[in-house]
């Protein structure tokens, strides 16, 4: 067998590859994580009891609109970087639109508020478990983003796995807000923020082993 006759019976049976198929793996991957954290969340914490009337205040959209934009520029990053060579340099640069955007906010709040009254606004009540919270919901979004890129072809494996844990931490602090009742612009921009980027930071560490080819 010659070496074109052996390039033809591995080639002649391949056909394209549609062009929705990364699309379409990162809606299967990612749909399944979060139905999974959404899952989770109810089972675990449940829904916040004032949801109807927290609907009619402007902390709880402001959350709402933070986490959720993160948590689309996340996914996006995702698809971005499933490619050989791809940058996600816009979705960091949005990512920290937002964050200084939040910030101001909160700084803003903070002016408004009396001093002695800044440590109970960046405490609220759920200090303690609100950004290990977020962690746990993201496991399930960490393993569907993780599995979305095995199957296509980051060559940055560890910015790979920063995209997929960035993502994973966003699409969580969204399902969280669900349950969390936290109206402090501060608290939101130090806690969530925190419990975005440590999936982050651990989907970076274990991007490198996790997804080599």
């Amino acid at each position: 067998m010659t070496t074109n006759d052996l390039i033809d019976r591995l080639t002649g049976e391949l056909k394209p590859v549609s062009r929705a198929a990364v699309a379409k793996r990162i809606g299967i991957g990612m749909g399944v994580g979060f139905v999974a954290s959404a899952v989770l969340m109810m089972s675990w914490l449940g829904m916040r009891p004032d949801m109807m009337d927290a609907t009619g205040t402007m902390p709880f959209w402001g959350k709402f609109v933070y986490t959720l934009g993160l948590g689309v520029i996340g996914v996006w990053a995702v698809k971005r970087i499933a490619y050989p060579l791809g940058n996600i340099r816009i979705n960091i640069a949005l990512m920290a639109i937002l964050f200084l955007v939040m910030a101001m906010l909160a700084m803003r709040q903070l002016m408004m508020t009396p001093p002695s009254e800044y440590y109970a606004m960046m405490k609220g009540h759920t200090i303690a478990v609100c950004t290990f919270n977020i962690v746990i919901l993201s496991v399930p979004l960490l393993g569907a983003a993780f599995w979305v890129l095995r199957g296509l072809g980051p060559t940055r494996l560890t910015l790979a796995g920063a995209a997929a844990g960035l993502a994973a931490g966003s699409v969580a602090s969204w399902v969280y807000s669900f349950h969390c009742d936290e109206s402090a612009m501060p608290f939101i921009a130090v806690w969530y923020t925190l419990g975005i980027i440590i999936p982050g930071l651990i989907g970076a560490i274990a991007g490198r082993s996790v997804l080599r080819w």
